[in-house]
């Protein structure tokens, strides 16, 4: 491998490093915002992305969990996910790229990606229904908004993974030939 070659994928992994610190860090700060919405109110607004939805605790509680539920799920698969890219980066041998271990850490990528597309769809949805019930739901839409690009990211990664997977086939009857 060359030493640009090396070189971009060494900055990939760093900034794959960089972007997990970030989600997990927004999921962290969810989390807690979450707590101090049920624990004291109040305090809210002092808070991470002051994502306060007191109104529609104090309304239906039933409402509040599910979009809280939502948020939170998307920003953890989302930390996930990058968590998955960075074992593929740091395990993978860019000498032989075509193991077991990446094809299926890609296979789990792209699951990953589906995952967070189909959820946010579904929370757009259903923030969409409880906006019909008089809640306001206008700044949890930052949250769910790229529902159909992760979507069409899953496709392509889950191809990309079944190439990987021929590809592996193909050096494994390789390695049987010689």
């Amino acid at each position: 491998m060359t030493t640009t070659n090396n070189f971009v994928f060494k900055a990939l992994a760093i900034i794959a490093w960089l972007i997990f610190i970030g989600l997990s860090i927004e999921a962290g700060g969810l989390l807690v915002n979450f707590i101090f919405s049920i624990v004291n109110p109040a305090f809210v607004g002092k808070l991470y992305q002051k994502l306060d939805l007191t109104d529609m605790y104090a309304r239906s509680k039933w409402a509040f969990f599910s979009m809280y539920s939502f948020i939170l799920f998307i920003a953890f698969l989302k930390a996930g996910l990058f968590y998955k890219l960075i074992m593929l980066l740091t395990k993978i041998d860019p000498l032989k790229p075509f193991s077991d271990f990446a094809a299926r850490q890609i296979l789990q990528i792209s699951y990953y990606t589906f995952s967070i597309g189909i959820f946010s769809y579904v929370a757009r949805q259903s923030a969409k229904t409880v906006a019909h019930h008089g809640y306001l739901t206008d700044n949890l839409n930052p949250f769910w908004e790229d529902a159909q690009a992760f979507i069409l990211m899953a496709a392509v990664v889950y191809v990309i993974a079944q190439i990987f997977k021929r590809g592996l086939e193909l050096q494994n009857e390789n390695d049987l030939t010689v």
